[in-house]
């Protein structure tokens, strides 16, 4: 007998109510068998209730090649460290915009060398989104795209190995359509069957700008057309000087779909975390800093506290106790996915906090400049 039948068989067999053997107590003992008999239904009715099923965590439907080939050609052909502290840093998207608003600030920007390291110590960012500084028109992207961004980023936390797959099948292609091949600026080969991007100078480091359309050869998905950056065919952004320690502390494996850290090199720059053991990378939901993640099986892996400080910052309060009334203010990135809405809200904090100022501050400040 299972629990809902023996439930019904308790029902059935609830107690009777004797005869009252005295005329005089006849109501009230009519009164308190009907309390009993009413008590006895309730209770066994709700006993009877089957018990409601478990909903699962559903995740969102993943990414299929058409699609993660369509938002991975603009930089399958990047060099291996390059491409790595990109995607790594759009699992951190608010921190990217901040990095860019960051780089506005005509001060930060001309920042080389240790002078920019120690800047950045200040900061409360990813070792990956620091990593990215150095590269001015590669934050100016991102942030410019946030919603190819966000979509990099959450592709690369829930289907790592699709991802890397991806980028492998653009490489491929690349060298067979004649658009990827060993120049004066990196060295392609392929190891264990894996197409694999160098610089030829490990102290300098060169960003391809390509047209995704034109370097694939015939793109195979035309329903998915590549995204891609006003660029000719093939060319090359300016050198950029590499900055230590934010570079060379990444390594793909690309056959096993991971991606190492140098976990002491990392730690140099990991400022305002404790010291990672793992040489794997993982992402740090704190660094998310209150992004809505792609779907429940994600959110459930990652999920992370948000910074207040931060977070209210953004909104455009003073740092403290929010206005009296809006405690329950939406997250900042409610509607995250509209590059534009996304970079209102960034600039509400920057026109209320002051700005940027040198190598702190998490405002924006004046124009453009620097390093671009």
């Amino acid at each position: 007998m299972n629990k809902n039948e023996l439930a019904f068989d308790r029902c059935q067999s609830s107690p009777r109510v004797r005869k009252a053997p005295s005329v005089g107590n006849a109501g009230l003992v009519k009164a308190v068998a009907g309390a009993v008999l009413l008590l006895s239904f309730v209770a066994c009715a709700g006993q009877a209730q089957p018990p409601a099923p478990s909903v699962p965590l559903s995740a969102a439907p993943p990414f299929s090649p058409q699609q993660l080939d369509q938002m991975l050609a603009p930089i399958a052909l990047y060099p291996d460290p390059l491409i790595a502290q990109i995607l790594m840093a759009a699992t951190y998207p608010l921190e990217v915009v901040e990095a860019e608003r960051w780089l506005q600030v005509p001060a930060n920007a001309s920042l080389e060398g240790d002078a920019l390291t120690a800047a950045l110590q200040e900061q409360p960012w990813d070792p990956s989104v620091e990593s990215l500084v150095p590269f001015p028109q590669i934050l100016k992207m991102m942030d410019d795209n946030l919603e190819w961004t966000e979509k990099l980023g959450d592709a690369f936390l829930a289907q790592q190995a699709d991802v890397m797959d991806s980028v492998q099948r653009l490489r491929r292609s690349g060298k067979a359509a004649g658009g990827l091949a060993s120049t004066a600026q990196q060295t392609v080969t392929t190891q264990d069957d894996m197409v694999v991007i160098e610089p030829v100078n490990p102290a300098v480091v060169y960003a391809p700008c390509y047209n995704p359309a034109l370097v694939y050869g015939v793109w195979p998905w035309p329903e998915y057309p590549p995204y891609g950056w006003p660029c000719g065919g093939f060319g090359w952004w300016i050198g950029i000087p590499v900055v230590y320690p934010l570079w060379g502390w990444s390594h793909w494996h690309w056959r096993h779909h991971r991606l190492d850290i140098d976990v002491h090199k990392f730690n140099q720059i990991n400022f305002h975390r404790l010291p990672v053991t793992s040489a794997i990378w993982r992402h740090d939901p704190v660094h998310r800093d209150g992004v809505p993640y792609r779907d429940p099986v994600t959110r459930a892996r990652f999920q992370g506290p948000v910074s207040s400080e931060r977070h209210l910052a953004l909104r455009g309060y003073p740092i403290g106790a929010p206005p009296r009334g809006e405690e329950h203010e939406p997250q900042v990135f409610e509607s995250f996915g509209r590059g534009s809405e996304v970079r209102t809200y960034s600039q509400r904090g920057a026109y209320s906090t002051g700005g940027y100022h040198g190598g702190g501050g998490r405002g924006s400040g004046g124009g453009g400049g620097g390093r671009r």
